[in-house]
């Protein structure tokens, strides 16, 4: 069978030249069946595993199908979690980059004046969770008018969290005449109901696995009283010594105790939970996406919107109280093809959450022996070794598509009456630089930021260092390269 590619769509030079920079080579199964579908603008119900390339099947055909020149937004992406919103915000960013599509991503625990400024800019796509979402509904500040394409991501997951309710009411405010595309791993009763009343005539993908995990992983199992875990876990991570692993725990208060005890063990890890300020919880995951630590020591609000290449490991410290919370955790690992392990710790008064768990995937979890004192002390060496060995850092996907762009700073924005009709207009007057080199522009209080697309960076920063801009010379520099 012939093999399918990226070509064999109709998709633009811009969104394939940013498709080969970002080492898009041939889509994955839910690529191939979702793109086309969704560039004929049909409804769709998609069961896919996380890991499988969701966000790029139904974001390359957005991209694609969305207008440049109108302002205000087009498609609206529901994620269940602030992670996975920004996650998906920046896949899509980074797929229309070159054709200067401007995602935005709104979420709580941000202050709500910076999203409703970000919101007032052009705007293609916003991501949003579904409270955030709805609140800038009911202020008037998220325009509904233009939205032709809704993605509701990680429906379960909406479910499981309690926000299928304002998913509806969302749903109620928006345009009749739509596209919309719904994608969940699993399908229960009220995720079907979605589809069957809010939806036309919806298409039904199932992208098979073996059961509910992917075979790429290996679950194991210890057995363990509460008070040895600690020594346990530390025995497991000398034996297996991961290259990048996620360690499980049930609450907040948990996470921290295991984090400063790991860290107090010259481990190298940091930590995530739903009690941290965001700007701190994303800092976190770009550090370990960049391989800056190698445990990261987490609740199960990350379970959702890591996507990251090359987790090796993903260990419970606690067995998950939800079954389907199981899939989500150790669906971190085994990503892309790529083979991980799912190692969990139970103590004796978990049985049943053990047999939910093993009765939902579908198989028996095998049961491992504790690691003897011989095998940790033949393996201490080479873990210390990794230990105290910088991890090697992670290149960006978007690093090869990023070489050809300059984001310039310019010291004026609204408060200076200034418009990106403005940048346009004098930016393209410069020899050598055409419309066509000029990405996404945003405009803040007092400041704005232009991408500069082609190699033409360094020319307009030099240019504008000396070029007025609505008969003001504004300070310009490379941005964060002040």
């Amino acid at each position: 069978m012939t093999e399918i590619r990226f070509t064999d769509y109709k998709l633009s030079e811009d969104i394939m030249t940013a498709l080969k920079s970002l080492g898009y080579e041939n889509p994955t199964e839910v690529q191939s069946k979702v793109i086309p579908l969704v560039l004929g603008e049909k409804d769709l119900v998609a069961k896919s595993q996380t890991g499988s390339g969701k966000t790029a099947s139904y974001g390359i055909p957005i991209c694609e199908l969305v207008d440049w020149i109108e302002n205000k937004p087009q498609a609206l992406v529901l994620t269940p979690t602030r992670e996975l919103a920004v996650q998906v915000k920046d896949d899509l960013t980074n797929i229309g980059r070159l054709k200067r599509i401007k995602a935005t991503a709104i979420y709580g625990k941000q202050p709500i004046a910076i999203q409703k400024t970000e919101l007032k800019q052009k705007n293609h796509v916003v991501v949003g969770t579904p409270g955030r979402v709805y609140d800038h509904i009911e202020r008037g500040t998220l325009a509904l008018e233009k939205i032709r394409y809704l993605v509701i991501d990680e429906a379960d997951e909406m479910l499981n969290m309690g926000f299928i309710e304002q998913v509806k009411a969302i749903i109620n405010k928006l345009p009749k005449e739509r596209v919309t595309l719904l994608f969940s791993a699993t399908l229960p009763e009220a995720v079907k109901s979605l589809a069957v009343k809010y939806m036309k005539d919806p298409i039904d993908i199932e992208i098979k696995a073996s059961g509910l995990t992917t075979d790429k992983i290996e679950h194991f199992l210890y057995n363990v009283p509460e008070q040895g875990k600690l020594s346990l876990l530390k025995d497991i991570t000398v034996l297996e010594n991961p290259d990048s692993c996620i360690i499980f725990c049930r609450t907040k208060d948990r996470v921290d105790t295991l984090c400063e005890a790991l860290t107090d063990s010259g481990y190298s890890a940091d930590k995530i939970h739903g009690g941290m300020e965001q700007d701190d919880r994303l800092a976190v995951m770009n550090d370990f996406k960049k391989g800056e630590f190698r445990y990261l020591v987490a609740t199960d609000v990350a379970a959702r919107g890591i996507d990251i290449e090359n987790i090796t490991h993903v260990i419970n410290y606690d067995i998950p109280l939800e079954k389907e919370s199981y899939v989500h955790r150790t669906g971190r690992t085994g990503r892309a093809g790529l083979s991980g392990k799912a190692i969990t710790l139970v103590t004796p008064f978990e049985d049943r959450f053990l047999n939910e768990i093993e009765e939902y995937v579908g198989f028996n979890i095998p049961m491992e022996h504790a690691p003897t004192v011989e095998d940790v002390a033949n393996n201490k060496s080479a873990f210390k070794e990794k230990m105290n060995k910088r991890p090697t850092l992670k290149k960006s996907k978007s690093e090869q598509l990023n070489k050809q762009i300059m984001k310039l700073y310019f010291n004026g924005g609204k408060k200076k009456k200034l418009r990106a009709v403005d940048f346009v207009g004098t930016i393209a007057k410069i020899d050598g630089v055409a419309v066509e080199d000029i990405g996404i522009i945003t405009i803040q209080d007092t400041a704005s930021f232009v991408e500069i697309l082609n190699g033409k960076g360094p020319l307009v920063l030099e240019s504008m260092k000396h070029t007025k801009i609505k008969g003001k010379l504004l300070k310009v520099y490379e941005a964060n390269k002040r």
